[in-house]
């Protein structure tokens, strides 16, 4: 899984350099196997965000990226499309990316984090919960899920990672609360790409069978 999403990665137009942060020595040793560039990070982190600023510590970029390693389907144009909202809005310290839910299971499913913005596209708010509540049956509302991914201003997320973890953030297992509850705004883009992410035995098995087609939507 982790060489489908390391090769997406790779070919997105704005990535200069893809690297996988681990702590795993297996992890490790799957990447050097297919020829990828990887990292070993300290054991401690208690979030990928503060694994990622591990490394952007060691490098200049100004933009740094964060793609999930549960990730495998992930459009490479989401990750463009992420950058460019960065690129657009010099006052913007972090993005992300949002895709329109369109199973209906997903809405009630704690494992698909769903996201609402404002008028903008900037997050209010990320939670596993089925938001927004709809009260009213008749009222037009669409649901979002979040995709993992980032990108942050590098001196944003060393500052970030540094920060104490929130309650919110605790309570949802969901670290760019972190950043919500600090006063950081986080801007959503939507994307017409399906997105994907392993969170469950079948999350793999979906995965597997659309891996194993002739095509990858």
């Amino acid at each position: 899984m982790i060489e489908h999403v390391y090769r997406r990665a790779c070919a997105a137009r704005t990535i200069a350099r893809v690297i996988v942060a681990t702590d795993d020595l297996r992890v490790f040793e799957a990447v050097r196997a297919f020829g990828g560039d990887v990292l070993m990070t300290s054991p401690h982190h208690r979030t990928g965000s503060e694994r990622v600023a591990e490394v952007a510590a060691q490098i200049d970029d100004a933009l740094v990226v964060n793609v999930q390693g549960d990730e495998p389907l992930l459009a490479p144009a989401m990750i463009d499309d992420a950058v460019a909202a960065c690129l657009a809005d010099p006052s913007l310290v972090m993005s992300t990316v949002r895709s329109r839910i369109t199973d209906p299971a997903e809405i009630a499913s704690p494992a698909v984090v769903k996201v609402v913005t404002d008028l903008r596209g900037r997050a209010l708010y990320f939670t596993r919960a089925a938001v927004p509540f709809l009260r009213d049956p008749g009222t037009p509302v669409t649901w979002y899920k979040h995709v993992g991914l980032y990108v942050y201003r590098r001196e944003f997320l060393l500052t970030f990672a540094a920060l104490p973890p929130t309650p919110l953030e605790l309570s949802e297992s969901l670290e760019q609360l972190r950043a919500l509850e600090h006063g950081f705004a986080i801007m959503t883009v939507e994307s017409r790409h399906e997105a994907l992410g392993v969170d469950t035995p079948d999350d793999l098995e979906r995965v597997r069978r659309l891996l194993a087609a002739p095509a990858i939507p």
